[in-house]
């Protein structure tokens, strides 16, 4: 192999090497969001430690949906992501009373909890644009009840959890 031939097979290498990276980084900034849970706030959804993949487009065409596992930018230092569950609307009153989360004095049915959530919260009356998050594992979770800025903004939205990719696969609902 002559020396002009090394050269052209290197700068080939590096072509494929920048156009990888690009890619990842696009695919990474524009389509998904790459996000650790950093404590047990999710339990027993999703644990503390594992990664999870988001929908950067989910929200382009449709509104988000109670229930909802979002990353967002946590209202009070937007430089931190959050992952919690989308609990109350735009416009809806929330209570948190008996162990029970009301939704317009009507009981939220939600399959996805394991023990009852302790205290008296609210009542909260959620602004246009807002939204209530709160973690599955309610009575270890730093989610809207306790934030200095109560509601998430519909911008802060990073993206929809779609799975979670380690230590194990699943799907998240």
């Amino acid at each position: 192999m002559t020396r002009a031939e090394r050269v052209r097979e290197i700068l080939e290498w590096v072509a494929v090497i920048i156009v990888a990276a690009g890619m990842s980084f696009l695919i990474n900034h524009l389509l998904i969001v790459n996000a650790t849970v950093p404590t047990s706030s999710m339990e027993t959804t999703i644990m503390a430690r594992d990664r999870i993949i988001g929908s950067r487009l989910s929200y382009l065409k449709k509104d988000p949906q109670r229930g909802d596992i979002i990353i967002f930018k946590y209202p009070d230092n937007e430089s931190v992501l959050y992952i919690k569950r989308l609990i109350g609307l735009p416009g809806e009153e929330l209570l948190v009373s008996g162990g029970k989360v009301y939704i317009n004095g009507e009981e939220l049915d939600e399959p996805y909890l394991t023990v009852e959530t302790i205290g008296e919260f609210g009542p909260y009356k959620i602004p246009e644009g807002c939204y209530f998050m709160m973690g599955d594992n309610r009575n270890d979770s730093a989610d809207s009840r306790y934030w200095d800025n109560t509601y998430l903004h519909r911008e802060g939205m990073i993206g929809k959890a779609i799975f979670r990719y380690w230590p194990s696969v699943k799907m998240l609902k």
